[in-house]
C-alpha cells in the first residue's frame, strides 16, 4: 500500500528520510547490537544519542547558554502544572492571553497554585484571531506571562511576541516548534510536545532559563520540579528512549535542509499555496482571515455538513487522511507540519479544485 498524505493534527507526520534511517538502524543501532528500544538509558551508548539530541537542538534554534534544555514525559499538560508549581514561587499570580483551548486548560491547572488574570481574549469570535497585546499592560507582579503560540484548533499564530519586561514569558510552542525561526532570548520558557513537528508522542520538550529553574514551591512531587531533571541531565527516570532517538535524527534532518530559515520558507509555500486556493474558491472557504493565520493547522469549511461528509469520504479514498476539523470549528483542518511535503499539500489543492468543479 503506497503511503498516505497524513493532515492529522498530531500525532503526524514524520519525515520519510528519518523513518527509514530509523529502520535501518531497528536492529542494530550503529553497531551496538540492539535497538534504540531495547537500550539501557544508563548506557553510554544513549547517553550518547541524548547529549547529541541536545546539541543539535540548541544549534538548530541558537538556544544561548544560560537556558537548560530537558527531554521529559507528560507532554503539554503536564507543563500547565509544571509552570506554575516551578514559577509561582515568590509570586503567587499570573497573566494569560486566552486564545483557544490549551490556553483555557492552562488557566484552569494554574488556578490551583495561584490567582490567574485574563489579560486579553479571542473567545467572542469564537478564537479566530489573536488579540492585539499592543495597549496590554502586564501585571509587574506577576511570575510570568503565559500565551500559546500556535493554536491547532482554530488555526491562528502569533506573529510576533509580547514585549512582557522583566516578567518571564512562557509560550507552549507544542504545534509550530521549529517550523520557523524564533528568538529564544524572548521567552523565560518555551515548551512542547514533541508529536507535531519533532518525534513521537511521549517525549516533550523544555527550554527554561536557568534562574528559573530553582526551587519550585514546596508541594511540588519530585518529579514535577524542573530542578529535578537539570542535575539528573533528563535522566532523573527511563526517559522515553526512542523518542529522543528519533528527535535526534529530525534535528539531523533539519540541519540538512539548511535550518530553521529554510524549513520556515518550505512551510510558509506550503501555506500560501492551501490559503491561496481558499481565498479564491467560490466553495471552500477559510475560517482565520489575515494576519492571524497559522502556517501548521489550516481549518476551512463547506456551505454544508453534507458537503463536508462528501469531501472527507472522498478525500480517504485520494489518499488524504485526517482532514476532519475539530468539533469547536467544523468542517476540514489541513495540518501542514515540517514532515508533511510540498507535494502533498499540491495535491491536496488539486483535489480540491476538482470536488469544486463537480459541485458548482
Amino acid at each position: 500500500m503506497a503511503r498516505v498524505y497524513n493532515f492529522s493534527a498530531g500525532p503526524s507526520m514524520l519525515p520519510e528520510p528519518v523513518l527509514r534511517k530509523a529502520a535501518e538502524e531497528m536492529l542494530d543501532y550503529q553497531g551496538s547490537g540492539q535497538s534504540v528500544m531495547e537500550m539501557s538509558h544508563r548506557s553510554k551508548v544513549f547517553d550518547g544519542i541524548i547529549v547529541e539530541a541536545e546539541v543539535l537542538l540548541r544549534k538548530l534554534m541558537n538556544i544561548p547558554e544560560n537556558y537548560h534544555v530537558l527531554f521529559l514525559q507528560g507532554g503539554a499538560s503536564s507543563q500547565f502544572a509544571m509552570v506554575p508549581l516551578n514559577l509561582m514561587v515568590t509570586k503567587k499570580k499570573c497573566d494569560i492571553v486566552h486564545t483557544g483551548q490549551w490556553s483555557k486548560k492552562a488557566m484552569a491547572e494554574a488556578k490551583r497554585y495561584g490567582t490567574v488574570r485574563m489579560v486579553a481574549s479571542s473567545e467572542d469570535k469564537n478564537f479566530t484571531y489573536i488579540p492585539d497585546l499592543t495597549n496590554v499592560t502586564f501585571d509587574p507582579e506577576a511570575a510570568y506571562v503565559h500565551i500559546t503560540s500556535n493554536n491547532t484548533i482554530f488555526g491562528t499564530r502569533y506573529r510576533t511576541f509580547p514585549d512582557t519586561g522583566n516578567i518571564p514569558l512562557v509560550v507552549d510552542m507544542s504545534s509550530n516548534i521549529l517550523s520557523e525561526v524564533i528568538d529564544v532570548n524572548k521567552f523565560g520558557l518555551i515548551y512542547a510536545g514533541a508529536q507535531k513537528n519533532i518525534a513521537p508522542a511521549g517525549l516533550t520538550i523544555v527550554i527554561i532559563k536557568k534562574d528559573l529553574a530553582d526551587e519550585p514551591q514546596e508541594i511540588t512531587p519530585t518529579m514535577f520540579k524542573y530542578k529535578t531533571h537539570v542535575e539528573g541531565r533528563s535522566l532523573f527516570n527511563t526517559p522515553p528512549c526512542y523518542c529522543v532517538y528519533i528527535a535526534k535524527l529530525v534535528f539531523e534532518w533539519l540541519l540538512d535542509l539548511g535550518g530553521l530559515p529554510a524549513m520556515q520558507k518550505i512551510n510558509e509555500t506550503k501555506a500560501a499555496m492551501l490559503y491561496d486556493f481558499l481565498d479564491g474558491s467560490k466553495l471552500f472557504k477559510p475560517t482565520v482571515a489575515e494576519p492571524h493565520r497559522s502556517l501548521m493547522n489550516i481549518p476551512f469549511v463547506l456551505p454544508s455538513e453534507e458537503l463536508d461528509a462528501e469531501f472527507l469520504k472522498k478525500s480517504v479514498t485520494a489518499g488524504f487522511v485526517n482532514l476532519k476539523g475539530h468539533r469547536s470549528v467544523g468542517g476540514m483542518r489541513a495540518s501542514v507540519y515540517n514532515a508533511m511535503p510540498v507535494e502533498g499539500v499540491k495535491k491536496l489543492v488539486e483535489f480540491m479544485k476538482t470536488f469544486e468543479m463537480n459541485n458548482r
